[in-house]
């Protein structure tokens, strides 16, 4: 267990290398920005859910309604930006963010993060090799170990599937959440009879004769509307199972960058609807190599980043220690175009970010 004065002296060193990462990237042309501790709760709460409640610090006071201890930066830059700021823009930011951690007490729930982000709808490809080449020029001597993946391979392949708007909602909704989109996947491709009970309240001309007096929540003509959701549910036909098999297909590749891309170009062949998703790969590998990275020895992942990145719908990267896979990572990134449409009230520009947490740096032992 540490002291005070360890804890004090530690906090000091990651506000000091958070200020040297954002000098670093203010020297790339970023403007230093700032955002406030205490975030609305209700912005949050309408990108992500209740499920943010699980790792989010939430208050509230009389005037200002529920608050979040800022889980991170991104959601605040975003707004501010999508409000007043010129395009294209770079900008970098250090300090605090907080997370709840209930699995692991040995999780930090405070932790300094410096980031940099892009706004710049010019070249989205050139743009993701610019953030990546510059995490990895800065984190190079630490050796760590890279792994990029994309993110909006699958969201294409899901959004091109011959399926009801309503079970495609919900499979984009869940593909930050794998246990729950694989269920969906393989209750919308199954063909199997409904239980007993449901297929007969569906069937019934009345479902509420026996219903008992009105006590729930939801009115009768909520309750009347899932019923019909429900009927038409029962009436859609499955996914067919060569299609679930090409989305497995995609979610297994895990390559280096140009065999992963030949790999996926194969599996195009029969899902040919990935195909721009494809040449959005290509275009990066391209940008890359432009800024000297080796992407024959890059690996690739098509299904990184759904359990930790859930507002990034393209391009994703992380650095990591392979000699502490206790850790989390030592950075970050990715592109998050959907965000600054949700953010900008229709509007958007292409962006991309990224942040480095500067205690893991301490804790490696290393400075980048």
């Amino acid at each position: 267990m540490t002291t005070l004065a360890q804890d004090t002296a530690a906090r000091a060193a990651d506000l000091a290398e958070a200020a040297r990462l954002r000098a670093l990237f203010e020297a790339e042309g970023a403007v230093p920005v700032e955002a406030a501790i205490l975030q609305p709760a209700q912005t949050l709460l309408d990108l992500y859910g209740e499920d943010i409640r699980a790792r989010a610090y939430v208050t509230s006071d009389a005037l200002r309604g529920e608050q979040m201890l800022r889980p991170d930066f991104t959601v605040p830059v975003v707004q501010m930006h999508m409000a007043d700021g010129a395009e294209p823009a770079r900008y970098c930011y250090a300090g605090e963010v907080f997370r709840r951690q209930e699995e692991d007490e040995h999780r930090a729930s405070e932790y300094v993060q410096a980031g940099f982000e892009i706004f710049d709808g010019a070249n989205p490809p050139d743009a993701d090799a610019e953030i990546f080449a510059l995490f990895q020029r800065i984190l190079a001597p630490m050796g760590l170990r890279t792994a990029t993946g994309d993110i909006g391979i699958l969201t294409t392949a899901v959004s091109g599937l011959a399926i009801s708007d309503r079970r495609k909602r919900a499979l984009m909704r869940h593909i930050w959440r794998p246990r729950r989109f694989r269920a969906l996947l393989d209750r919308f491709s199954s063909s199997a009879p409904l239980p007993a009970q449901r297929a007969a309240l569906l069937a019934a001309e009345d479902p509420f004769a026996q219903a008992g007096p009105e006590i729930g929540l939801r009115t009768r003509a909520q309750v009347e509307e899932r019923l019909e959701s429900l009927r038409q549910e029962a009436a859609a036909d499955p996914i067919p199972a060569g299609v679930v098999e090409l989305i497995d297909a995609v979610l297994a590749v895990r390559e280096k960058m140009p065999y992963a891309l030949e790999h996926l170009r194969d599996i195009a062949v029969d899902l040919p609807w990935i195909g721009p998703a494809l040449d959005r790969l290509e275009a990066r590998g391209a940008a890359l190599a432009r800024r000297g990275i080796d992407t024959e020895a890059l690996d690739f992942e098509a299904a990184y980043g759904r359990t930790h990145m859930e507002y990034y719908d393209g391009f994703v990267f992380g650095f990591y220690a392979e000699t502490r896979p206790d850790l989390p990572p030592v950075a970050t990134g990715g592109r998050y175009d959907a965000l600054t449409r949700q953010l900008g009230q229709g509007r958007a520009i292409p962006a991309v970010g990224g942040v480095i947490r500067p205690g893991l740096i301490r804790e490696l032992g290393g400075r980048t």
